[in-house]
């Protein structure tokens, strides 16, 4: 039968439906996945089109997976980083949700307290077991929206959970039936998807949840969960590792609508932005992230990280403030004792410090030639160098001209007399033996005695 596309319009063939395969045995992908050796990637030459919603945004997991990973946050602190998400996320909310655990005290005092906030975004919504009880909870609570684990793959669900395809479709569905009873839109957590048989099991699902969600008049959101980290952004990728693939197929044969549309990914990879960044292109709303990355095994989606991607795609900001990112990174170092690796993009204390004496002489002249972009206007970060035995004459002019804010006519040069000092005394420090980089006590502590006190000490 041919029907007009609402999303592309123009006439389609929609003759044939997904069913349900119910297989005897799990379906594992050992061509691909054979555990012994590195997973493999497989090209089929297929390709989809990229179709970036109008809307696209931003959801946070930090106080659900991520506190899955580190100690737990104490409920002042997460309500000091939900104000900080608020903060960052601008007028628009393009920080759009946050996720919470509802099980203990200090969890629903986490939520309680954030929600006599009174802010409207990022929306608080609850990740729960998918019972009756956990429903009235969410429900009680005043919360719209939450998230239950409906896993995927046959990994998942003859291994974990000892079911058949048909049983395990089944319980979601009766999970999903009790979440539009107490009157809660559920969000659906396809754990596994880039191991899981999409149009054997995935696909036919999905409808099933569509058709749910018509009778009910309650929305449901799809949330692809990339588990592991195997989703592959690259074009002509098959299936069931294709993220594109992924996007594509849940959006035209099951009909789910970008809004509703959601991808959660990890990093083990190293693929986790990238993926996140393709989900946006072929037509998910929403990529679900958390601050600084942190979450199971090697972390999710950086949030601050898909901050600069929107901002790369959509050609502005839209009214996030991305300064607030420091602010973030401050608070974990401070408050929280978190140790961020110091170079981490955008969040490290060193993402923007050079080290080589050529790349400083670059800076001193022009930061632009060796910064990524003008980190002091958009990070309170400005570019800096390390002084070591490769910094040179550039580079420590460079480093006291930031260290001491000298700008226009007060800015040094390499011709300073107290640069040229200075980098003798660091060329014997290095001659003698030293390895390590110079600390700033210990620089500003000699520039202080070559400058007969002009340069005071700022830390």
């Amino acid at each position: 039968m041919l029907e007009l596309s609402a999303k592309t319009n123009l006439l389609e063939e929609n003759d044939y439906k997904y069913s349900l395969q119910d297989v005897e045995e799990p379906i594992l992908y050992r061509d691909v996945y054979s555990y012994e050796e590195v997973p493999k990637i497989a090209f089929n030459h297929r390709r989809v089109p990229m179709s970036m919603p109008e809307d696209i945004w931003i959801t946070d997991t930090s106080f659900r997976d991520g506190q899955q990973s580190v100690n737990p946050y104490t409920p002042g602190q997460i309500v000091e980083l939900y104000k900080l998400m608020n903060r960052l996320g601008g007028p628009y909310g393009l920080i759009r949700q946050t996720e919470f655990f509802i099980y203990s005290k200090k969890d629903r005092e986490a939520v309680e307290r954030c929600q006599a906030l009174g802010l409207r975004f990022p929306e608080i919504t609850t990740w729960i077991r998918a019972s009756r009880e956990d429903f009235r909870l969410v429900k009680d609570l005043g919360i719209r929206e939450t998230g239950i684990l409906v896993s995927c793959s046959d990994y998942h669900i003859f291994k974990k959970l000892k079911m058949t395809r048909r049983q395990a479709m089944e319980h979601y569905l009766a999970a999903v039936k009790d979440a539009f009873d107490a009157g809660v839109m559920p969000r659906c957590h396809l754990e596994d998807i880039t191991r899981a048989d999409f149009y054997g099991f995935v696909v036919p699902f999905v409808n099933e949840l569509m058709e749910l969600s018509r009778e009910a008049g309650i929305p449901v959101r799809i949330r692809a969960c990339d588990t592991m980290g195997y989703g592959v952004p690259y074009t002509e990728v098959a299936l069931p590792r294709s993220v594109p693939g992924i996007i594509y197929g849940l959006q035209h044969y099951s009909d789910v609508q970008s809004q509703y549309l959601e991808w959660h990914g990890h990093n083990d990879f190293y693929k986790a932005v990238a993926n996140a960044s393709t989900a946006w292109l072929y037509g998910a709303s929403g990529v679900n992230c958390s601050l600084l990355g942190i979450g199971e095994r090697t972390g999710n989606v950086p949030l601050e990280a898909m901050v600069f991607e929107y901002a790369s795609l959509r050609g502005s900001l839209d009214g996030m403030d991305t300064t607030v990112i420091t602010d973030i990174a401050e608070y974990f170092r401070k408050e929280i004792g978190y140790n961020i690796p110091p170079m981490t993009p955008f969040v490290g204390r060193k993402f923007n410090e050079t080290r080589a004496g050529i790349h400083a002489d670059g800076l001193l002249k022009d930061e632009e030639i060796y910064n990524i972009f003008d980190t002091e206007k958009l990070l309170k970060r400005p570019a800096k160098v390390a002084i070591n035995k490769n910094s040179g004459l550039a580079g420590i002019a460079y480093w006291m001209n930031q260290n001491y804010f000298l700008r226009g006519e007060d800015k040094l040069d390499k011709r300073s007399p107290v640069v040229q000092a200075l980098k003798v005394w660091v060329d014997e420090e290095y001659e003698g033996g030293r390895t390590a980089s110079l600390s700033t006590e210990e620089l500003e502590e000699k520039i202080f005695e070559l400058s007969a006190g002009e340069f005071k000490p700022q830390s």
